[in-house]
């Protein structure tokens, strides 16, 4: 395995480790654990000597200082510096060599620049979640593309199977539901609506006379600070009640794809992935009735989020696969 092939396959599980302590630090409501970015109480590191504790009391009186969710934050923050050095570092590789296909690394090196913009909004910003649903969603995109670069590298793992073109708009659309299937489960979680509704299937009785569309998807903006949310419950239960509704539509048509894709798949290769989408649609199912029944146990969370970002990776995987086949060998 070349030096490059190596370096992509660590920025990979790299950004698998964020994806999950990023989770972890929101679930931990941790997200303003550090209420300053890129430091800490303005300290490269959480202050521990009394002298730095006075200090940090006396810039930020507002907000004491928890060392648990100021490590937690922290943590996640050079984690995410790491992975913006490994981009960086396979993106510069790829153009010394002059690879063809600069698109890609391009393209990876601009998101994860972005994603360290938004990660300094969401603390400046108070954790507004619309920022805080964009950071998750530039995070699962640049763990898919990635996905696809390490992919390109490897043509032992690219299909060949020319007659699967014609699921190409199921494959699309099945991946356009699983993307905003994922983003109204980002805007569920940033409005801390996850436990609005802790009854199956939908809500609490009465629910559907509740229901506030306006206020839901109202950006809410102007407050100092978004923590816990800013939400009436009415509003949090009807985006809690729509995401559970998304789920059984994303159930139905993901489904329905992996079952056509299998039963028209001529290789090994695009008939496990099949099996590996519907695994993992599966997998995602269970974990999100697991949150409701068990009103939202820490770990289950963390594990929702990231087989989230995974069935994501998975959608765009196979939609590259479909849509460009390796041509066959002579």
């Amino acid at each position: 395995m070349t030096l490059q092939k190596k370096l992509i396959t660590l920025t990979l599980v790299w950004t698998m480790l964020v994806i999950i302590l990023g989770a972890y630090t929101r679930l931990t409501d941790a997200g303003l654990g550090c209420p300053d970015w890129p430091g800490c109480y303005g300290f490269l590191k959480v202050p521990h000597k009394p002298e730095k504790m006075q200090i940090a009391a006396e810039r930020f009186p507002e907000r004491p200082l928890e060392h648990a969710k100021a490590w937690n934050e922290m943590i996640h923050r050079y984690l995410a510096g790491t992975l913006g050095l490994l981009i960086a570092a396979l993106a510069v590789m790829h153009w010394r060599r002059q690879q063809s296909g600069r698109l890609l690394p391009s393209a990876l090196l601009l998101i994860v620049i972005f994603q360290a913009t938004l990660g300094a909004w969401t603390v400046t910003m108070g954790l507004l979640p619309i920022v805080v649903l964009a950071h998750l969603m530039f995070g699962f995109t640049l763990f898919s593309l990635l996905a696809l670069y390490w992919l390109q590298q490897r043509p032992a793992w690219r299909s060949q199977d020319q007659r699967l073109k014609p699921l190409l708009p199921l494959a699309l659309l099945s991946l356009l539901v699983v993307t905003l299937q994922i983003a109204l489960g980002g805007w569920t979680a940033a409005n801390y609506a996850a436990l609005a509704c802790i009854d199956l299937p939908f809500c609490e009785a009465g629910w559907s006379n509740r229901l506030a569309f306006t206020e839901a998807f109202d950006l809410h903006l102007g407050h100092d600070d978004y923590e816990y949310g800013v939400m009436s419950q009415d509003a949090r239960a009807t985006i809690h009640v729509l995401h559970r509704l998304g789920a059984i539509v994303t159930t139905l048509v993901v489904a329905s794809f992996a079952w056509r894709l299998y039963r028209q798949a001529q290789e090994q290769l695009m008939r496990r992935l099949a099996l590996a989408l519907a695994a993992v649609l599966a997998l995602q199912l269970t974990l999100g009735l697991l949150n409701i029944v068990l009103h939202l146990p820490l770990l289950n969370a963390v594990a929702h989020n990231f087989v989230g970002a995974n069935l994501l990776m998975l959608s765009v995987v196979i939609c590259y696969q479909i849509a460009y086949p390796k041509p066959q060998e002579a």
